[in-house]
This record gives structure tokens, sequence and C-alpha cells, in this order.
């Protein structure tokens, strides 16, 4: 291993450990983040569920490879309103000063993101087999779903960390952080996209949240992918995987340059 990746690796580790005791010192937010997508799964399921074409025990199944990704997305929100809640407070400026490679401080935030988040996944499944919801296809597919959960997730969470330190304000974070719960529902991960106008059914179908849905749904089984949809639909784990390497190739370099240069 090469003497910078070494040091990466070592600054990363010992930081990671302060994002985990930030997280612990803050259990109200845990709490939030792992309540919210079940009650949404229960709400959606049983409300909306009554509403649409499709049985509820039908939808239920539907949603939660949905409301997964819906939850994965929110690493923006997260990972936006941590970074600028530490540039705010001037955690970031500190911590610039320790001698410590530039990319350790936002890695061991978005490691210690996944690392919660993957947690926080198993309750949220078990809420969904208890539903209805199962696995349909094989262990295979389905550990294959996960990991592009989690790896959304990942890409996620660097894009909200630039976004963070470009804001450096908590408040800004906070109300531009509530604008991402609108990207879920101009997806399919609520609702299918083959009954929306042409027009508006393109847009959903370009958003990444409506590739990486479909994908899920199609490794764990529980639904096809929708005839006629756009490329990232139509083709959803190939289209998924370049979703995440292009947000990953823009904003790990942009987060990690944000972070090193301050206001430059």
């Amino acid at each position: 291993m090469s003497t910078l990746a070494h040091g990466l690796a070592h600054d990363g580790t010992a930081l990671l450990g302060r994002q985990l005791r930030r997280a612990r010192n803050n259990p109200g937010l845990l709490i939030l983040t792992q309540t919210m997508p079940v009650s949404m799964l229960l709400f959606f399921g049983y409300v909306f569920g009554s509403a649409l074409a499709m049985p509820g025990a039908r939808y239920r199944a539907f949603l939660v490879p949905g409301l997964l990704v819906a939850t994965a997305a929110g690493g923006i929100m997260t990972g936006m309103f941590q970074a600028a809640q530490d540039t705010h407070r001037g955690v970031t400026d500190r911590l610039r000063t320790l001698p410590v490679n530039r990319a350790a401080v936002p890695l061991a935030q978005a490691v210690a993101d996944l690392t919660l988040t993957a947690a926080g996944t198993v309750p949220f499944l078990l809420v969904g087999l208890a539903v209805g919801w199962r696995v349909e296809g094989s262990a295979l597919g389905a550990a294959g779903a996960l990991a592009l959960l989690l790896l959304f997730r990942f890409a996620c969470v660097w894009a909200g960390i630039f976004l963070g330190l470009l804001t450096r304000s908590e408040e800004a974070a906070g109300q531009l952080g509530g604008a991402t719960f609108l990207l879920p529902l101009l997806s399919s991960a609520y609702i299918p996209t083959e009954g929306l106008p042409g027009w508006l059914r393109t847009v959903a179908e370009w958003n990444p949240i409506s590739a990486v849905t479909t994908a899920l749904r199609d490794l764990f089984g529980n639904a096809p992918v929708p005839a006629g949809a756009a490329w990232p639909v139509a083709h959803p784990v190939a289209g998924s995987l370049l979703w995440c390497a292009v947000l990953l190739a823009v904003f790990v370099p942009l987060a990690v340059r944000r972070y090193a240069h301050g206001e430059r």
C-alpha cells in the first residue's frame, strides 16, 4: 500500500470513530431516520394501497424497494446537514489545522453514514416482511440489490457533503435538504410510471431513483422491468451503476477540493 493510501486509511479510520460517536450522541436523529421509512411504509402501504389499481399486499411489496431507495437518496440531506453543521460551528476549520489527509474527513463522514444506513436497513426489511413483502428472486440477486442500494446511498452522501460545504449554513442546508423530498415523488419509488403523461414519464424515468428502484424490484423479483421505458429503467442495473459512477466521479473530487480549500 502506498504512503498516501496508508495515510488516508489511518486518518479515515480515526475520523470514522468521531463520526460514529457523533451519531451515538444524537439519538433523536437516529430514531427519526429509523422510524420515518417504517411510518411511510405503513402509511403509503395501507392508505395509498387501497386507492390504487393493484391490491394492497401487492402494492406494499411494490413499495418496499421504492422506500429503500427513497431513504438512500435521503443521504443527500443528511450529508448536507452534517457537513454544513461542522462548517457553521467551526469544526471543519479546526480539522483543517490537523495533519490529516484532506480526503479523510469527508470520507469518514460518508463511511459512517453508510454503516448506519446498513444497520438501519435491517429493521425496515423486517417490517416489510411483516406487511407482505418477500424476496421472490434468488439470494444472489437479493445480495446484489442490497449492495446496489448501499452504493447509491454512498454516492448520494458525497453529493450532500459537497452541498453542505458549499452552503456553510445549517439553516440553508435544512431548507435545501427539505427539497430533496421531491426527488422520490418524481420517480417510480411510490407509483408505476407507465400511467404518467409522456413528458412526465420521461422525467421520472431519467431520475436516478427510478433506475435504482427498478433494479431493486428486478433483483428482488418483486416486479418486472416496465415495457417501453427510458434506457436507465429499461436496463436498470446498468443504469443504476452508471448513475452511481457519475455521482461519485462528480462529487467526490468536488467535496474533497471544497473541504481542502474552504471558501477559495
